[in-house]
Parts: C-alpha cells; sequence; structure tokens
C-alpha cells in the first residue's frame, strides 16, 4: 500500500466523524444563538427602563477627591463607603507595603492548610479587642462571613427571624440553613414579637437585622429588640457594614451607640468600608461559635486567605481606631451640616443622621441623569434604582466621610441646587 493510499483511508474515517458531528455542532451553534438573543433582550429591556448600571473608571486612589476617565482635573467624591477617609491614609497605605514586603502578595492557600499567618491572627485578636467579644474569624468578604454564619449555626429545629429588609448577602446566607424562616415588617418590633411567639417551639431563636440599612440610612431599633429577644429566649444579630468604624462614642458601631453591646451576640462587619476600604470581612462573638464556624463555614474553608498587604492595611486602621475616637466624631458635624442644607433647599432626604444621605428622587432614569450631571459640575454620585432599591424608591446616595471639608460639602449641595432647578426637581 502506497504511502498515499494509507493516508487517504485513514483520513475517510475521520470524515464520517465530522460529518456525523455536523448535526450536534449546528444545534449547540443555534442554542448558543438562542442564548445571546435572550440575554440581549433582557439587557435591552434593562436600557429602556433607565436602570442601566454604567462604571465610571476612576484613575486615581481612593479618598474625598478622584479623577475619572473622561473628566478634567479632580472631581469630589461623595459616593465611597470611605467613611473614615482611611483608604488613602498614609499609615494604612505604608501598613500594607510593609506587610507587601515581609508576608508576600498573598497565601496560594486556604487559612487551614498553609493559609494562616500571624497577621490573620493578630488582626483578628484586635478586631475581638474592637469590638469587646471573645473572638473573631476573617472572610474574603462580609458577604462570605453572611453566607457561612447561618448554616452551621441554625439547624432544622431552630428559627430565624430577618427584617425584610436586610442586605441581600444575609438573605442568600439564611436561605442556605434549614432553620424555620421568619421575615418581620422592616423595623417593626409589634411584627417581630408576633413571630418570635410563632418561634416559641424551636430549639434556638436568632433575630437577625441589619444595624444600619445602607440604602436609607436607618438605624436599627436595637434596644427594643433586644428587650424581646431577652423576652423570648432569642439571641441577637447584627450587620454592622455601614456603622464600624464611626458609630457610638468610641466608633464601635450600632451596638455601642445605642448602649446594648453586651447584649447583641453575633456581629458580622467589613474591612471594605470604613477599615481601610480594601476587602475583607469577619464574624465576631463567643469563642465556641468562632470555634465551630473554622470547622464548618464552606466559606471561610473553601476560600484564600486574606492576602497579607489587605490585612496590614486593615491591621493599622483598627490600630488608629483603639489609640483615638477623634476620626469617628468628627462625622455627626459633618453628616448634619449635608442634611440640613440639602433639606433647606428643598430636597427629600431619607434616614436621620447617618452619613448615608439618599436623595429621594422616585423615577430611575431621573436619578441616572442628575447623577451624570452632577459629574459635570465636578461632583461624583451615583443614581440607584431597581433591583438595588425598590421600584419607584430611586435616589442618589450621597455619603459623607470624615475627609471631606466643610466646602466640599457646601459645594455638593450647591450642584444639588444648580441640578435639581434644571430637572424641576427644587424651585
Amino acid at each position: 500500500m502506497s504511502l498515499g493510499t494509507a493516508f487517504r483511508s485513514l483520513i475517510k474515517p475521520a470524515r464520517g466523524l465530522l460529518a456525523s458531528s455536523e448535526p450536534a455542532l449546528k444545534r449547540s451553534y443555534a442554542a448558543v444563538a438562542e442564548a445571546k438573543a435572550v440575554l440581549e433582550h433582557e439587557l435591552d429591556s434593562i436600557r429602556a427602563a433607565g436602570t442601566w448600571k454604567a462604571e465610571r473608571i476612576i484613575t486615581s486612589k481612593q479618598g474625598p477627591q478622584i479623577n475619572v476617565e473622561g473628566s478634567r482635573g479632580s472631581i469630589l467624591n461623595f459616593c465611597a463607603n470611605n467613611y473614615l477617609g482611611l483608604s488613602s491614609h498614609p499609615e494604612v497605605v505604608q501598613a500594607g507595603i510593609d506587610a507587601l514586603k515581609t508576608h508576600g502578595a498573598g497565601l496560594s492557600s486556604v487559612r487551614f492548610i498553609c493559609g494562616t499567618q500571624n497577621l490573620h491572627k493578630n488582626l483578628e485578636q484586635k478586631l475581638a479587642e474592637f469590638h469587646e467579644r471573645e473572638d473573631c474569624i476573617l472572610y474574603a468578604s462580609c458577604f462570605d462571613a453572611n453566607a457561612g454564619l447561618f448554616e452551621v449555626l441554625l439547624g432544622p429545629d431552630d428559627a430565624v427571624l430577618s427584617d425584610e429588609l436586610n442586605h441581600a448577602s444575609i438573605i442568600d446566607g439564611i436561605r442556605l440553613c434549614r432553620a424555620k424562616r421568619l421575615r418581620y415588617k422592616h423595623m417593626d418590633l409589634s411584627d417581630l414579637e408576633v413571630k418570635l411567639k410563632e418561634a416559641q417551639s424551636s430549639r434556638m431563636r436568632l433575630v437577625v437585622t441589619d444595624g444600619v440599612f445602607s440604602m436609607d440610612g436607618d438605624v436599627a431599633p436595637l434596644r427594643g429588640i433586644c428587650d424581646l429577644a431577652e423576652r423570648y429566649g432569642a439571641m441577637v444579630f447584627i450587620d454592622e457594614c455601614h456603622a464600624t468604624g464611626f458609630l457610638g462614642p468610641r466608633g464601635r458601631g450600632t451596638d455601642e451607640l445605642l448602649g446594648v453591646m453586651d447584649r447583641v451576640q453575633i456581629v458580622n462587619s467589613t474591612l471594605g468600608k470604613a477599615l481601610g476600604g480594601a476587602a475583607g470581612g469577619y464574624t465576631v462573638g463567643p469563642k465556641p461559635l468562632i470555634d465551630l464556624l473554622r470547622q464548618r463555614s464552606r466559606p471561610y474553608l473553601f476560600s484564600n486567605a486574606l492576602p497579607p498587604p489587605v490585612v496590614g492595611c486593615a491591621t493599622r486602621a483598627v490600630e488608629l481606631l483603639l489609640a483615638s475616637n477623634e476620626i469617628a466624631q468628627s462625622m455627626t458635624a459633618k453628616t448634619m451640616r449635608f442634611r440640613n442644607k440639602m433639606t433647606q433647599a428643598g430636597f427629600t432626604i431619607a434616614g436621620s443622621s447617618h452619613p448615608i444621605c439618599p436623595v429621594m428622587l422616585g423615577d430611575a432614569r431621573l436619578a441616572s441623569l442628575m447623577a451624570d450631571d452632577m459629574l459635570q459640575h465636578g461632583i461624583y454620585v451615583i443614581g440607584f434604582s431597581y433591583p438595588v432599591v425598590p421600584k419607584g424608591k430611586a435616589r442618589i446616595r450621597v455619603q459623607i466621610s470624615a475627609a471631606h471639608t466643610d466646602d466640599d460639602i457646601d459645594h455638593c449641595v450647591d450642584a444639588f441646587i444648580q441640578t435639581g432647578r434644571k430637572h424641576g426637581v427644587v424651585s
């Protein structure tokens, strides 16, 4: 047999295989095309509703003033969760650099294999001290902390009672557990009591609430919640992402602000907002709970350890707050300056005294257009609309930082007035 004949004898079966697979390939291509059409239709509907969330590109470090791609000069940032201005604090940044040099870029592993460094244990100890709790466990994010808690703590014989407006990560975390789920009306103590009565046959009862509800700046009625929990034999959990570092006389959070630190059993919070602004979350609470989370919490067991630079930055941020409450105390006057001036100008501001100051507009498209116009006035804010907030509740969420000056705040208010007049929101 010649070489050419042998080659042709090999090619014929291959051609047969290709020919037989053509219908399957066509079906596969058709399925992909159909999926793309469905997705494009969904995307078009988002654009048509005016709720498209474009990501602006920042070309500088986070801070009260930033550089934004497409804009000239520096822009005043009134949209970040950088409550204390620590994201670019020189000592916080240097601590991250030092940790990078001494402990490397990352651990390439989860904590129980070879991902725990002395840096992690030191930060956990300082966070437990900061919150005045027995122990602490770190996560890659507070979303992970919320996802990892409830299925470990609660079983089918238990009950969880959750505020209807709790953060999405709490909702998702509760879905993972097998406990009986009861949802009470937002900050409604009467409805919570009804639900607690329903849960009396359960082995354990856990009341779950945001300390501060991030969309509206509402502060949970923790005194009343703790009173009811004690009356009906329940524990209390709070998510403190929008309170840790700046609420309360020493910045310890909502539980300190309302005088119930010794009555709240479990606190989850973040390193990604006031405490340096990088990444990471944690749970603080009784040591047996923290020990159990280390053994069974899936986001902890199956996620890489926090990178050393992130841990270094967060540790220095916590140390600064442990040493002084000066930064935390500066927030109140600045927050009230903005709220009072905006209210006097005719705007509706949700919440009460929290640095989250939602400028309520109602219409999603209006919120987006006004936010774009504000950028032209040198102010970085973002319109919030469904599904981040309920339909008909669109707003521009302004966030005051300790790093903002009075002149910064006044400039922001003036820009809102000009933009609001343009769109008929204020006269």
